[in-house]
């Protein structure tokens, strides 16, 4: 599989293993089974640097930005989905859609092993495969999106892997296609956990399996204004509400400047 795949599987085991803990933050019955064949060697590659529990807290933060749907918002997408399994294990609200945007070959993996296990969506769940590095917005169009109506976009540990230029244009594409009333929730690296040496280790490894994390920023209010997104929420792990009690460091006052941040963001669409 492609190294971005190793990378979903990475994400399941990470999952796999949150759900197991007697006070886990959800519970992902299926991620297990789609860890495998790599993603629990890759948990102990990657170990440290509060990468465990920054991905429970992230699962959770995006879950509830799920959960709160209102609006009138009736159709999500989950932009990289990997091997997310929200579609399955979340409660949705009756009539909506679920777009599943992915590689193609991924996405047909991940069928296969669904089926395999006899899961069932909860939701009308339609995977899109499609290229993001290419015009990918007809591909989601031809599997029934419609641009006219609001829209939840979910872009988990995508940013991260993009230029500047690139996580800027996938803000541009997705405003572009956004009725008013429009959401979107993600997280974005801080620029200065990229030059970090309490990251490096980390870093350097990520760069040699082929997946680097390129890309941040210390402003994100401002980044995403320029893109089309007004913040609603700007939150950072252990913050009260964003687990508080799971994070293993101290949350640092917002005019720190310098320290190493994990922004996790909720955002609505600036009016057309």
């Amino acid at each position: 599989m492609e190294p971005v795949s190793y990378t979903a599987q990475w994400m399941a085991a990470a999952r796999a293993i949150e759900s197991e803990r007697d006070d886990a933050l959800f519970v992902d019955p299926l991620a297990r089974d789609l860890a495998v064949p790599r993603g629990f060697e890759l948990i102990d590659r990657y170990e440290g640097g509060g990468l465990l529990p920054f991905i429970t807290i992230r699962t959770k933060f995006l879950d509830d930005s799920i959960a709160e749907l209102d609006n009138g918002i009736a159709q999500v997408v989950l932009i990289a989905a990997g091997m997310d399994t929200r579609a399955f294990r979340l409660d949705w609200p009756e009539g909506t859609v679920v777009y599943e945007v992915d590689h193609g070959a991924l996405l047909a993996e991940k069928d296969r092993r669904l089926a395999a296990l006899g899961a069932r969506p909860k939701v009308d769940r339609r995977a899109v495969p499609a290229d993001l590095t290419r015009e990918w917005l007809p591909d989601l169009e031809k599997a029934g999106f419609d641009p006219s109506r609001p829209t939840l976009w979910v872009a988990e540990a995508l940013t991260f892997f993009l230029t500047e230029e690139q996580a800027a244009g996938l803000l541009g594409t997705l405003g572009g296609a956004s009725a008013p009333g429009s959401r979107l929730a993600l997280d974005i690296l801080g620029r200065a956990l990229l030059r970090s040496p309490f990251s490096r280790t980390f870093l350097d490894t990520l760069r040699a399996d082929g997946t680097p994390w390129i890309f941040g920023t210390d402003e994100p209010e401002e980044f995403l204004a320029a893109n089309g997104w007004k913040v609603r929420e700007l939150r950072e792990p252990g913050q009260p509400g964003v687990g508080e009690g799971r994070w293993p460091y101290e949350v640092q006052s917002r005019n720190r400047r310098g320290a190493n941040r994990l922004w996790l963001i909720r955002a609505e669409i600036v009016g057309h």
